[in-house]
């Protein structure tokens, strides 16, 4: 099994710094959210999940049966919580006969994946945001992603990023014994983040970081709770 000594997520100090439990915050433009009079069509991106065991030695090794049940319960959470607005949701899969899997479009995903974490460092950590955005929310994956729109038929696209980890025994023991000497030692947590996108410009619309200290997507119900989260205040 591959290991990697790489964070679970280049904000993970974030996660860390906003909050020890589950929690929320939420970033757009200024002015009010205007969206296509009637009902909006919303493509869904495929879900970034990846899930991990974390080893007494800090290593995250890569757990793929973990990650395909997360994957489809947080499909399903999120295509949910859609439904319950007047939108439509239009999952990304295929669009006439050809099946677009490998399609550059997957890539606009990976895209989203490196805008999201600046977001998440310029955006939420005090005295790094940056000149050009102190005072305002100005993100974009760039006019590439408009044909998206035009061959969905959609007007907005969702996409949904996570990461979560769980300690091994070992990992456990670590951490109580950290808490009996007054050290900190991190153990499994959830973290992600959402974006709502015009797939007439490019342009972020909205954009939530969650966090939480307890999680478990491979359960339906923690799965409908953490896009419940992640989906906080989504203007939709």
């Amino acid at each position: 099994m591959r290991r990697s000594n790489s964070p679970i997520l280049l904000a993970a100090g974030v996660a860390l710094a906003l909050a020890a439990c589950a929690r929320t915050d939420s970033l757009a433009p200024e002015g009010a959210f205007e969206r296509p009079p009637g009902t909006a069509r919303v493509l869904l991106m495929p879900p970034d999940v990846e899930l991990y065991e974390l080893t007494a030695g800090g290593l995250t090794e890569p757990q793929a049966q973990w990650t395909e049940a997360a994957k489809g319960n947080l499909a399903d959470a999120i295509t949910a919580i859609i439904e319950e607005r007047d939108a439509d949701l239009v999952p990304f899969a295929a669009v006439g006969d050809d099946p677009l899997t490998p399609h550059p479009y997957t890539q606009v995903v990976k895209l989203h994946e490196a805008v999201g974490r600046t977001i998440l460092v310029h955006g939420y950590l005090p005295g790094l945001s940056l000149p050009t955005r102190k005072d305002r929310f100005d993100w974009s994956l760039g006019p590439d992603v408009v044909p998206m729109g035009e061959a969905y038929q959609a007007d907005y696209a969702l996409f949904v990023y996570a990461r979560e980890s769980f300690s091994t025994s070992g990992r456990v023991a670590l951490v109580i014994i950290g808490a009996l000497l007054g050290a900190y030692v991190p153990g499994g947590q959830q973290v992600g983040f959402a974006s709502l996108v015009d797939l007439r410009s490019g342009d972020l619309v909205w954009f939530n970081q969650a966090t939480a200290a307890i999680g478990d997507l491979r359960e339906p119900d923690s799965a409908r709770t953490a896009a419940g989260n992640l989906l906080d205040d989504l203007p939709l």
